[in-house]
């Protein structure tokens, strides 16, 4: 203690040590706000980026070495101005974080058009939402690809001509264009004929609804099975040897499971029983005259007839 009281009784060129004064202490913080600018920030993240790339032990093996002073000539990397941002926003008082956009529902919604608004239909589809859209031609769409226009039979007598300029509408847009029609009368054949040349025209599938619940129900399974793979609809067949034999030999008429396994144990291989005679093939138990005939001309007819 008396040894400090000493040092603070010399002339301060003579001390040992510098103590600063409270207004040296205010001087010194003030100069370093007002060095803090975004251009200071960005030199120094520069810095900081060359130096670490010097000091990393890829650039000391390759013995490479750069000049802080050409790294600043050159104009700053993305990250680098993202990391001056970063500190410069940190900084600032006055920084504020944006509130983000609201979201997009588009793709799990099913857009409605406006010109649907007041349809009783709208009331069937309770399983999935939707939401009014103005910028649409369809009536629906459930789908990137998959657009959907409804008809009842009952417009369609009033307004014959309403579904052909609706489907022209359409142009060559959506892949999947679906035709949902509304049997609301007793006698919808005639209609359905007009409405069934129109669709093929107009490359549209049809599907027949005979209520607003039907109706209701096929919308919310288009857009639920949206991105399902066909897998549920395509036909199952096993990848073996005799699971092709059967799927192939029980096409022709009365000829079934028994009767293949008895025909692949007599002849081996459907190479053998394609080149086997209708008498060869009657003396497999189970196999008729009219079973041999019919699988003889199935084996052995031309898959197109000449002309």
């Amino acid at each position: 203690m008396a040894e400090r009281q000493q040092e603070l009784s010399k002339p301060a060129s003579k001390r040992r040590f510098h103590i600063p004064t409270v207004e040296e202490i205010e001087k010194s913080r003030a100069a370093a706000e007002e060095r803090l600018t975004p251009s200071t920030i960005m030199q120094e993240a520069a810095l900081d980026l060359s130096t670490s790339i010097l000091q990393s032990p890829e650039a000391q093996q390759s013995g490479s070495t750069s000049c802080v002073s050409d790294t600043q000539k050159q104009p700053a990397p993305d990250f680098i101005t993202a990391r001056a941002i970063a500190k410069t926003t940190a900084a600032s008082p006055q920084a504020m974080s944006r509130p983000s956009g609201p979201r997009n529902y588009s793709s799990q919604v099913v857009q409605v058009n406006e010109l649907q608004r007041g349809n009783p239909l709208l009331a069937s589809i309770r399983n999935v939402r939707w939401s009014f859209a103005k910028d649409i031609v369809p009536d629906y769409v459930v789908g990137g690809t998959t657009c959907i226009l409804y008809l009842s039979i009952k417009y369609h007598r009033l307004h014959p001509e309403y579904i052909a300029k609706r489907i022209e509408g359409l142009g060559k847009n959506y892949s999947l264009r679906v035709l949902l029609v509304l049997a609301d009368t007793d006698d919808s054949k005639l209609p359905l004929r007009e409405i069934n040349r129109a669709a093929l025209l107009g490359n549209m599938t049809i599907l027949l609804a005979w209520s607003l619940d039907e109706a209701g129900r096929y919308i919310e399974a288009l857009k639920m099975y949206e991105h399902r793979p066909p897998d549920a609809i395509k036909e199952r067949i096993e990848d073996t040897y005799m699971a092709r034999l059967n799927n192939a030999l029980t096409s022709v008429r009365s000829v079934n499971k028994t009767d293949v396994l008895t025909l692949a144990s007599n002849f081996g291989s459907f190479e053998g029983m394609a080149k086997a005679s209708a008498d060869e093939l009657t003396l497999c138990p189970g196999i008729g005259d009219l079973k041999a005939q019919r699988l003889f001309k199935a084996m052995n007819d031309l898959f197109v007839q000449n002309s």
